[in-house]
């Protein structure tokens, strides 16, 4: 893949695009989109080339998710997880892990998913409140994830932990298949992201040896802050930076296709062509910003960690800023669901609260850009 934006745009317009509507309206995970990001490579984006992957990094990772959510911002959060997860594998996985479980996501079709997040710690969820009995060389885990995105469909979820060094985490692979482990699909009903099953996940004495435990003994927040806060912020940042996106993309051809009966176009009203100026700028900022933030994190600029967490907080602001005023250019059809405004706004509103939240991040931004320790 060498030039991975276009050739996620030309993927999502023709196998992501005929299932959007659908997976809003019937809360429907996008299996079929799922099926062909898979045949189609993208699954292995960032596996290594000796494994059988393209090798790819935070670049590519930041322009297939902004390519995929100028479709479908929920198909393009799911994904953006799969590589967050296959990145914590590649950069701190055993040998023996990596080849198992990168040859099960290329040669089966499978992917790979995140379940961090618990009910008492929220957005905080780097604060686990699992247990982990060790046993020789094997480990009983107990405890409830509260919010698993690809809940049930993916085939490996990433699971933080106690680790036995005091005070410290281990990042676990727990296999679909675990015994004792399940999850509770009924009760995600999400305002938007609707097609994520982000359902939680009971864990209850499932037992795994040392071999699915994701780099050394209490690495865990080593690979949290330096690994999955990098591509995961970076990559929110691209999902909600393409849910902006593809409003301006909505809320410009209804202005220009929608005519009066003198034949011109609303998008002759100069309050529109403002309103359409406006999205298209943050959008457009949002999306730079974002690739900017991917370039420098890709690099190891010294700024890097700040225009990252910059980055994530402008687009998700940004989106929910183009969803106000595209529903005012779309009007009567965006409110009464002719136009997927409604949809995309609902989408919007789940970024200033996806872990870590906006007001998280700020806080951590503050930090970052005076010395300070995260988190």
């Amino acid at each position: 893949m060498k030039h991975v934006y276009q050739e996620g745009k030309d993927f999502a317009k023709a196998h992501i695009l005929p299932y959007t509507d659908r997976t809003d309206k019937e809360s429907r995970f996008p299996e079929e989109s799922f099926e062909k990001l898979a045949e189609q490579g993208f699954l292995k984006l960032l596996i290594p080339e000796e494994y059988g992957g393209y090798g790819k990094g935070l670049e590519e990772h930041a322009e297939a998710c902004l390519a995929f959510a100028e479709i479908c911002s929920t198909t393009a959060l799911c994904y953006m997880m799969h590589n967050v997860a296959v990145m914590c594998l590649v950069t701190h996985g055993s040998d023996e892990l990596k080849r198992r479980i990168f040859a099960d996501i290329i040669e089966n079709r499978t992917f790979m998913a995140l379940a961090y997040s618990e009910f008492g710690t929220g957005t905080h969820f780097y604060i686990t409140e699992m247990t982990a009995e060790v046993n020789g060389d094997n480990t009983t885990f107990n405890g409830r994830k509260s919010m698993v995105t690809s809940a049930s469909y993916a085939s490996y979820y990433l699971v933080l932990a106690p680790s036995v060094e005091e005070g410290k985490i281990n990042n676990w692979v727990f296999p679909l298949d675990s015994e004792g482990l399940s999850f509770e699909l009924t009760e995600w009903n999400g305002l938007g992201m609707r097609g994520n099953s982000s359902c939680p996940m009971h864990v209850n004495d499932v037992t795994l040896d040392s071999s699915c435990r994701i780099g050394a003994e209490g690495s865990g927040q080593e690979q949290v802050f330096n690994v999955v806060a990098p591509f995961f912020i970076t990559g929110l940042g691209a999902v909600y930076s393409g849910t902006a996106m593809h409003m301006f993309e909505v809320a410009s051809s209804h202005a220009v296709d929608r005519k009066y009966p003198d034949g011109s176009s609303l998008s002759a009203i100069e309050t529109v062509q403002v309103h359409i100026g406006n999205i298209y700028k943050n959008a457009s900022a949002a999306r730079a910003i974002t690739l900017e933030a991917a370039r420098a994190g890709a690099n190891g600029e010294a700024d890097a960690l700040a225009r990252i967490l910059s980055a994530r907080i402008f687009a998700s602001e940004a989106a929910i800023e183009c969803g106000r005023l595209a529903m005012r250019v779309g009007g009567g059809k965006a409110y009464n669901k002719a136009l997927p405004l409604e949809r995309l706004v609902r989408d919007a509103y789940a970024g200033q609260i996806m872990a870590p939240s906006a007001d998280v991040l700020s806080v951590w931004l503050g930090k970052a850009l005076t010395g300070q320790m995260i988190p």
